[in-house]
């Protein structure tokens, strides 16, 4: 739902927490003295919204990397200035078209991880062992996609639905590295509009969660202010000043009808979604709010 806080300004107050995901933070969180190395996912459109708020605190002292995927459908320029940002953090990064890259710079990580955690072992007097990792991340940001590709062979079930992981599970990757997989998992409450709807575009939620039409609507402005050469070149859309307007003219141009040739405007809300969640809209980040742009 939509709420107003104390200054007039919209405030998005998201409460999706599925039983599974409640259930899966609270396994993490048992899980940790199991584990050596955490990999968080996120989404390369959006960089800031996909990162999960309090995993640092989950994860606690866990030595980390972030793997930023889907680097293929991204504005590059931009999201390059969120790499660097949590490089300047402090974070090992790792940039990922996940169907393509060579993973070597990622596994030479690991096992660069793997080499300090059994020198630790040796100084101890016990014997050296595989590498334990955890990967997390929001849902539908290619955690799958990437076990897949570190396995050589598909292991994960894939797919564009948040929510496909319902449990946490162990996969074996090779003699020296083992990994737990997790559910993809958000925060109790989003109460920030931005990242609510930059979710919500990427199907990182439900599209049920927001109304579609809401949905569809900041897709459209988020896409007029940043890239408005996508939609005059794929919708022939020139301006968003009348919002009906845009919708009877994508309507128009891709056959979005009902009977008796009214618009269809769910179907149009659909088809924007639809054609970012497929990769047909791609080169765009959404997530600026750290850079003035």
């Amino acid at each position: 739902m939509i709420e107003n806080n104390d200054n007039g300004v919209n405030k998005s107050v998201i409460n999706w927490y599925p039983g599974h995901m409640a259930k899966a933070k609270r396994q993490m969180k048992e899980a940790l003295n199991l584990i050596d190395l955490a990999i968080e996912v996120i989404d390369a459109r959006m960089p800031y919204s996909s990162k999960i708020v309090d995993i640092d605190e989950t994860l606690g002292n866990k030595r980390k990397i972030l793997v930023v995927s889907k680097m293929d459908l991204c504005d590059l320029e931009i999201t390059n200035k969120w790499i660097k940002y949590y490089q300047d953090k402090g974070y090992q990064v790792f940039s990922l078209n996940a169907l393509k890259d060579n993973l070597k710079p990622l596994i030479q990580m690991i096992e660069q991880e793997q080499q300090n955690l059994n020198e630790k072992r040796k100084q101890k007097g016990l014997k050296p062992r595989k590498i334990r990792i955890m990967i997390v991340g929001i849902p539908n940001v290619g955690k799958s996609t990437l076990i897949n590709r570190l396995v050589g062979k598909k292991k994960k079930e894939t797919g564009n639905k948040p929510g496909i992981t319902k449990s946490l599970d162990w996969v074996r990757i090779n003699d020296k590295m083992e990994l737990l997989d997790t559910p993809g998992i958000l925060w109790p409450k989003i109460d920030d509009i931005e990242v609510g709807y930059t979710l919500a575009t990427f199907t990182a939620i439900r599209e049920e969660i927001l109304p579609l039409e809401e949905v569809f609507t900041f897709a459209i402005e988020k896409l007029y202010k940043y890239y408005p050469e996508i939609l005059k070149e794929r919708y022939g859309i020139d301006n968003i000043d009348e919002i009906e307007t845009v919708i009877n003219t994508i309507g128009e141009k891709r056959g979005c009808h009902l009977k008796g040739g009214l618009i269809n405007y769910e179907q149009v809300y659909r088809l924007i979604l639809q054609d970012i969640k497929d990769g047909l809209i791609s080169n765009i980040t959404f997530d600026r709010r750290s850079f003035n742009e």
